[in-house]
């Protein structure tokens, strides 16, 4: 294609392809360094993108997960990504950041929004239903969902993040805290 202004013409068939239903999504827990842990349990909805990154440390994952990873329901690398995080109140990541911009978007319920601010303490917003917020490259953040009622009933929140393969990294502090509870790093043998 010479240039954006030339229209693009696509099938049916190749339109199909660039079609993701969320009832036909499929989950993952991302098998993340904090997916054992019970208070960060959460379903990952890889939908756009999210090639895998390049590895960096033992720490360094897909936002999503290794897995999810390679199983996008739009296999496309044309500069960001988009997903879903399902969980029950109490429950998300552990505080981590991104290589790219992180976007959240709560399409259900209410998600609390933390990151590390100029002091080195924890701050938050919480943000309710097509309410934004928007993290820049580099900035230690994480959700959680304070919805309040049943505690076992799961609300959603959107992300959009930027680039083809963005990166993860969970914080020192959070890879400390699953140090400490035996979930890091992986047994090799676990049954050994």
């Amino acid at each position: 294609m010479a240039s954006w202004k030339d229209i693009r013409v696509l099938s049916k068939k190749d339109m199909d392809k660039r079609i993701a239903r969320f009832s036909k999504l499929k989950g993952s827990d991302g098998g993340l360094p904090d997916s054992p842990l019970p208070e960060c349990k959460r379903t990952l909805y890889a939908v756009i993108g999210f090639q895998p990154p390049k590895k960096g440390n033992k720490a360094t994952t897909s936002p999503v997960g290794d897995n999810a990873a390679m199983t996008p329901a739009i296999a496309i690398a044309e500069g960001f990504n988009l997903g879903y995080a399902k969980a029950k109140p109490g429950c998300g990541p552990l505080m981590h950041n991104h290589d790219t911009n992180e976007t959240f978007i709560p399409m259900t319920g209410r998600w609390r929004c933390s990151w590390i601010d100029e002091k080195g303490q924890v701050d938050y917003v919480d943000a309710g239903p097509f309410d934004v917020v928007s993290f820049p490259a580099g900035c230690a953040r994480r959700f959680e969902n304070i919805t309040e009622g049943d505690p076992n009933e799961e609300a959603i929140l959107m992300f959009v993040i930027g680039g083809d393969g963005p990166r993860a990294e969970f914080t020192d502090e959070s890879m400390k805290e699953l140090a400490d509870a035996g979930v890091w790093p992986k047994a090799k043998n676990p049954g050994a």
